[in-house]
This record gives structure tokens, sequence and C-alpha cells, in this order.
């Protein structure tokens, strides 16, 4: 059963839309990528405004409990730790980090 991890996250106020489009997509996801072994799908979502001081939705998707378990791990080593907190230093307003798990259900509409 696919796992989906989903992360409302409000930008720093001091930086602009496009610089901090283009820091996460130039060395955020990378290192994301690089640090948390078992991604199978990473998507982020813009919103083309602030809503409710959310500047992004990202979903990050993993083939099962035991790959998210282990991207965690991994995540919190402590040099992966330090790559991660160094990009959300220079990314994201502290207060407006929120990273949950979810039970995602859809329906296919197609014939």
């Amino acid at each position: 059963m696919t796992v989906k991890l989903i992360a409302l996250l409000t930008k720093r106020h001091d930086l602009s839309r496009s610089d901090f489009m283009t820091w996460y997509e130039e060395n955020h996801v990378p290192t994301i990528i690089e640090v948390m072994p078992g991604i199978v799908e990473y998507k982020r979502n813009y919103l083309p405004e602030s809503v409710k001081g959310v500047d992004v939705v990202t979903e990050i998707y993993f083939s099962d409990k035991s790959s998210y378990d282990d991207a965690m791990a991994a995540a919190f080593a402590p040099s992966a730790l330090a790559r991660i907190e160094h990009d959300q230093q220079m990314l994201f307003d502290p207060e407006g980090i929120h990273i949950t798990l979810v039970d995602e259900r859809a329906c296919s509409l197609s014939d």
C-alpha cells in the first residue's frame, strides 16, 4: 500500500515567490531525493498566492510503510538532518512547517 506524506509549507516572508520556488526546485528537491531513499513520487503544488499562510503543498509518496520508515530514519541521520535543516532555514517560516501522513482516497472517473 502506497504511503503519502503531505507538507503544508509557508515561505520565509523575506523571500520573493520566485526566489522561493527557485531555491526549492534547485536545492531542496535534490537534497530531499538524495537523503531520503525510497521516494517514488515527489510533487510540489505552488499556490498562486498564500492561502492561510500556506505557499506550497508538497506530496511525497513511498511504496509502503517500510520504505517510509527507512526514509525517515535516513533523514534523521545527523549529516542528512543538518542538510535538511539548512534548506528549511533558507526557505521556510519555522512556524509554517506542517508535515503529516495522510490516508489518500481516490476514484477513477474514466470509462
